[in-house]
């Protein structure tokens, strides 16, 4: 559909330059098209964003409730009504089409319902538990329901409790799969691996699960804390470290993989500018470093016209890409 899409458009463009198509014509070619959204795809994206909020806020405006409304209301008032909600929700999800977006927004009421749940269960009682825990139980209990619900939106919710107990562990017990690297690294390698290992999970089934294909948005979210840790981690070892070696091999794989991945097989704008800025700040960071020890306050003038000049070239290659990727 996106490819489709994209070859309407160039059409468009080719019939405008060459003066087949008037321009005062354009806006009705685009409507004709498709590729401009008619009042009926605008009530549909309405009504849909209207069905996710409101499905969020019930959820989130049932804990607020609670919390505001703590020493008010009794503790078998408050697990009712959380217990109901999520009854309520699952009543709605296996009612409705699975297809159906509200379907998925009640299942996804539902997992954050559960953890306002695990939540409240932890505060009333005082099990003493972690808080690490909590999201990494509230992670383990709504797997079931990421599997069956294939909806981005859930999966993703999914990640970033993991992602967060991740965080809680490391300053918990301030080490996480130390055997292999250093405490002080733990953590941002660890985020590196999980998003990065879940952004490739996706691709290789995402051709077995047509709902993935649709879902860029999310893929693209997990890649940015991915690929956010390791260019924070090659950072943290050149401004912090005598040597990079490790880190910065990583990165160059990481980069290269990016490249021949979302340039060649899977044509993604946005994962490679993403792979653009994180040079641009590595390679910024390493010359900043270097040049200011050299030539010290004209080092500082000489970096500014080396990212503007990394940015300028970063952008034409981008735009070169996407005019080649428009005519195929």
């Amino acid at each position: 559909m996106m490819k489709q899409s994209s070859k309407l458009r160039s059409g468009i463009t080719f019939l405008l330059e060459n003066n087949y198509l008037k321009p005062e014509n354009t806006t009705y070619a685009l409507k004709l098209s498709g590729i401009s959204p008619d009042a009926l795809r605008w009530r549909n994206f309405i009504d849909t964003l209207l069905l996710v909020l409101a499905g969020l806020a019930i959820a989130v405006g049932i804990m607020f409730f609670i919390a505001y409304n703590w020493d008010e209301i009794g503790k078998f008032t408050q697990f009712s009504l959380v217990e109901i909600s999520i009854i309520i929700s699952m009543i709605i999800y296996f009612r409705a089409d699975k297809e159906k977006i509200a379907a998925k927004i009640a299942l996804t009421a539902a997992s954050i319902l559960l953890g306002v749940l695990l939540a409240l269960f932890g505060q009333t009682y005082q099990t003493g538990a972690d808080t690490w825990e909590l999201f990494f139980n509230w992670a383990l209990l709504i797997l079931p329901w990421v599997f069956i619900g294939r909806f981005a939106t859930i999966w993703v919710i999914w990640i970033v409790l993991i992602d967060i107990s991740i965080l809680l562990y490391y300053k918990t017990f301030g080490s996480l799969l130390g055997t292999f690297f250093s405490s002080k690294d733990t953590l941002l390698w660890s985020m590196f691996i999980f998003n990065t290992a879940m952004v490739l999970l996706g691709e290789v089934i995402s051709p077995y699960q047509p709902w993935l294909k649709k879902e860029y948005w999310a893929k693209r979210f997990i890649m940015v804390i991915g690929g956010s840790s390791i260019t924070w981690l090659v950072i943290v070892y050149i401004l912090d470290r005598d040597t990079a070696i490790i880190p910065t091999l990583v990165w160059i794989l990481y980069l290269t993989a990016l490249y021949f991945i979302y340039r060649n097989i899977k044509h993604d704008l946005f994962m490679l500018a993403g792979g653009c800025f994180s040079a641009i700040l590595v390679v910024t960071v390493f010359l900043g470093k270097h040049l200011t020890k050299t030539f010290h306050e004209f080092g500082l003038f000489l970096l500014m016209f080396i990212v503007v000049g990394m940015g300028a070239l970063s952008a034409i290659w981008l735009k070169n890409l996407y005019k080649e990727w428009h005519n195929e």
